[in-house]
């Protein structure tokens, strides 16, 4: 008998139906048995792994520079700020987690003086796994670090038309660090306009202003707050009033005008104030297209508390 003989021989009572259906029923409680004693054991061997979900988090950039040297170094216009981190995890551990929580360092150490493009190491916490980020590079600017010191500017919410606040500041000087190429660019620091009444007082952050009024970044403010007290004693006598011009010479002519502001605040005994609908301005008129200071006609006993300028085209007036 060949081997191909011998094997058909032995496996061909399979293809028999009624002899396989008799040989899985043969200790059929035992077969089930042993499947579901296997099934329970792959689920515990792989519940950790099938637990485990992703989850992305925006994690800002912590630049990280160790170099030695006697200036001070410092880095400008990071670009991204913060990195797209996506990590693995149990539910349980990344739903405690925020961007925060995540490290992403830029190392410039070495880096010399100028532009860069280094990549971003992120250490995942505890019980995770970086799945991946976005983007893994980042790109900026080393430089010279310097320090000034600036006055504080106080910035307060504009008052009503009958009151006339006063404040003070502590500390009045302030200082800001921060890259050579954008302190050069710093005017002036203000503080967040605070809504006081009189005699009350709040501490407001400091905000570093270029000279178009442009906050600065990669700037930092040294006390990065101040206190701003109101200590005037509330309402006085004030009044805004319109403000009007006096008219052109006769051979003169205003063909276009723009009044800045077109009302003042005006500071005066409240019997005086009621008489007062508006306040006279004079202006030296003149041929051309030109900005004017306005002449502001107080009368005794008041005070304007703004000054006002016009825009003016004026013409000459041809003889008929």
């Amino acid at each position: 008998m060949s081997l191909v003989e011998l094997l058909w021989s032995r496996l061909e009572p399979w293809f028999s139906p009624r002899y396989a259906w008799r040989r899985i029923r043969h200790n059929l409680l035992p077969k089930l048995l042993s499947l579901g004693v296997a099934a329970l054991l792959w689920l515990i061997s792989t519940g950790d792994e099938r637990a485990r979900i992703e989850q992305s988090y925006d994690v800002p950039i912590t630049v990280r520079d160790t170099t030695g040297g006697s200036e001070r170094r410092a880095v400008s216009g990071l670009n991204p700020p913060t990195v797209r981190v996506t990590l693995s995890g149990r539910p349980e551990r990344l739903r405690e987690l925020r961007g925060a929580n995540i490290e992403a360092v830029l190392d410039v150490t070495g880096v010399p003086q100028g532009s860069f493009n280094r990549p971003v190491t992120v250490q995942p916490p505890a019980d995770t796994a970086l799945a991946r980020q976005t983007p893994e590079r980042a790109e900026g600017f080393v430089d010279t670090e310097l320090s000034r010191t600036l006055p504080v500017t106080i910035s307060v919410a504009t008052p009503s038309e009958n009151s006339l606040p006063r404040y003070t500041v502590s500390p009045t000087d302030a200082e800001i660090s921060g890259p050579a190429r954008v302190l050069t660019r710093a005017a002036r620091v203000v503080s967040s306009p605070p809504s006081l009444s009189p005699g009350e007082q709040r501490e407001t952050p400091l905000i570093a202003l270029d000279a178009g009024g442009t906050p600065l970044s990669d700037v930092r403010v040294r006390p990065s707050s101040v206190t701003v007290r109101r200590v005037d004693t509330g309402e006085v006598p004030i009044k805004a009033l319109r403000v009007v011009l006096d008219d052109p010479p006769p051979n003169l002519k205003v063909t276009a005008l723009s009044v800045q502001p077109q009302s003042v605040r005006v500071v005066a005994a409240p019997e005086l104030l009621a008489r007062l609908r508006e306040i006279e301005g004079r202006v030296n008129y003149r041929p051309g297209t030109y900005t004017a200071p306005v002449s502001l006609r107080v009368p005794p006993g008041a005070q304007a508390l703004e000054t006002v300028s016009v825009r003016l085209t004026v013409e000459p007036l041809r003889a008929e």
